[in-house]
């Protein structure tokens, strides 16, 4: 699915910047946006350069934070008190 067209660019640009949070996970994104965690990464495929988008998939592929399942079951935010 190309969601790229249904977002505008500040909110491509704050999906972008969800992904390349650590302690953001995929689920954060799709109560937000509506994207899965496959779409996120198709919309990261297409707006990053490639070599962006391999370096992104390498940091998060298995990071317990990114994966609400894989995260320690204390952690139940999906925002940083420093987040608006």
């Amino acid at each position: 699915m190309d969601h790229s067209k249904d977002f505008s660019k500040s909110e491509k640009s704050r999906i972008i910047e969800m992904a390349w949070e650590d302690r953001t996970p995929f689920d954060a994104i799709e109560f937000q946006f509506g994207l899965s965690e496959e779409e996120t990464i198709e919309l990261m495929r297409s707006e990053m350069k490639t070599s962006s988008f391999r370096m992104w998939r390498k940091r998060v592929s298995g990071r317990k934070t990114k994966h609400r399942k894989k995260r320690n079951d204390e952690v139940n935010r999906f925002v940083s008190p420093n987040q608006y």
